[in-house]
């Protein structure tokens, strides 16, 4: 976690985009937050963080690195079908660890039914330097296949060594070609539950043999993103991006912190940019009338956010203040204040003027239309799963009409693989008869992904 002067300080900025105006009576307030960090102006892309060790060595019991990362790759048996697929995973890892930074503390393990160090090994993490990369990825030769798939073990091993590390930014990798077999449901659930919070991670399924809920789940539980690499030979280079990313994030654990005034609830707040992913659930108290929704690590970046609040019913021409949004980055001592980075205000106004009241923003409409796109894709997906044609039928056809729509060009174009599009505006397809299963994988696994408005 950061701790910062006001002189390394990042920027964050918040701006709320709505219609604040509510009929007589009218309770429900929504609003957009646009949440934009600056972080790499400041820093020039370095963590917040203690000093960097010095190279060539090893964190005993900690580092003092302003970034750590555990890449994780999956060595069950069904790696070894087709060989290739193993060969591409090592090769994967090694461009992963050629784009660790100098000064980032780094560890690589194998999956199977359990986990196990292969670099640095010992419960250590290496100082990443021109030394330790070419030891790690040495050390990626060793790595064979066999066993089964017991992810929660990996990720639990992840913790450790990440949590024994002094940094600012804990992130992982998860790379896997199967299913979570080796393991009962609640045993991955309850790893996830363990490591929400201490540190973020990116997860991968390579081929089309793994469950996309297990995958998007796990990137979804520890903020982090899921996608499919059908083509094992494109590892490489989606590995690199990961990590390039990884290497740009500078501030950690940022929390949405949501104040409403007495007789105010919150209804939702998601993230709806640049994928849906809802918060409601992750609140945790932070005061009287106040809450804190996790939003993960930051570097230069904006995300848009989807607040619906209910108001108390008010009369005309009278406004209140419906919510405070505040971004506070909590500090290490978990006593003190946590640190204010920016807010915005949302506001409602009741008025008589009905084309002001029933307009709706833009913006909000935008994301609305975003977040029930993701959401009848998955409905479709799972009612043509289940022999339900007519329902999977309606489902991706209101898909298609919303992807046209938005402008999601990504997203009509993959549901085009998946039906016939009669005509998009009206949202009338057809099922195809036959759909490669990757089509199938890729558009499940990215149907979170969202297109930013034009404000």
């Amino acid at each position: 976690m950061a701790n910062f002067s006001k002189s390394q300080a990042p920027r964050f900025s918040v701006d709320v985009y709505q219609n604040e105006y509510l009929p007589e009576g009218g309770r429900e307030v929504n609003a957009i937050v646009t949440v934009t960090s600056t972080g790499g102006g400041t820093t020039g892309g370095i963590p917040i963080s203690a000093p960097v060790a010095a190279p060539g060595q090893y964190a005993q019991g900690g580092g003092s690195t302003g970034a750590a990362v555990v890449i994780m790759v999956d060595c069950s048996g069904s790696m070894d079908y087709p060989p290739t697929k193993m060969r591409h995973a090592r090769d994967a890892t090694a461009a992963a660890i050629d784009t660790v930074r100098d000064g980032v503390a780094f560890a690589v393990i194998a999956g199977t039914h359990k986990a196990v160090e292969v670099f640095p090994g010992n419960g250590r993490l290496a100082i990443a330097d021109p030394h330790t990369r070419a030891e790690a990825k040495d050390a990626l030769r060793g790595l064979s296949t066999g066993g089964g798939t017991a992810i929660g073990t990996w990720l639990r091993l992840a913790d450790r060594l990440l949590g024994a590390a002094d940094v600012a930014i804990r992130h992982g990798i998860l790379l896997t070609d199967g299913r979570n077999e080796h393991e009962k449901p609640e045993e991955l659930r309850a790893a996830l539950d363990a490591c929400a919070g201490r540190f973020t991670c990116d997860a991968r399924g390579v081929g089309t043999d793994w469950e996309v809920k297990e995958v998007t789940g796990i990137a979804s539980a520890l903020l982090g993103t899921a996608d499919i690499v059908a083509n094992p030979a494109e590892l490489s280079a989606d590995f690199t991006r990961m990590m390039a990313t990884a290497m740009r994030k500078e501030v950690a654990d940022v929390h949405m912190r949501l104040w409403a005034p007495v007789g105010a609830e919150v209804v939702f707040v998601k993230q709806v940019a640049p994928t849906v992913e809802d918060l409601t659930g992750r609140r945790t108290e932070a005061g009287p009338r106040s809450g804190d929704y996790p939003t993960g690590s930051w570097g230069d970046e904006s995300r848009d956010y989807h607040v619906c609040l209910r108001v108390p019913a008010a009369e005309i021409g009278q406004e209140m203040l419906a919510a405070r949004v505040s971004l506070v980055l909590p500090q290490p001592d978990g006593q003190s204040p946590p640190a204010p980075l920016s807010q915005g205000l949302v506001r409602a106004v009741w008025t008589a003027d009905m084309t002001a009241s029933t307009s709706m923003n833009p913006q909000v409409a935008h994301y609305t239309g975003q977040a029930e796109l993701a959401q009848v894709i998955q409905q479709g997906m799972d009612a043509r799963k289940s022999g339900d044609v007519e329902g999977a039928t309606a489902k991706l056809g209101r898909a298609v009409q919303l992807a046209n729509t938005s402008g999601n060009r990504d997203t009509a174009k993959l549901l085009a693989k998946v039906v016939d599009v009669v005509d998009a505006a009206a949202g009338t397809v057809r099922l195809k008869a036959k759909v490669a299963e990757a089509d199938e994988m890729t558009l499940e696994t990215r149907s979170t992904k969202t297109v930013r408005v034009k404000k």
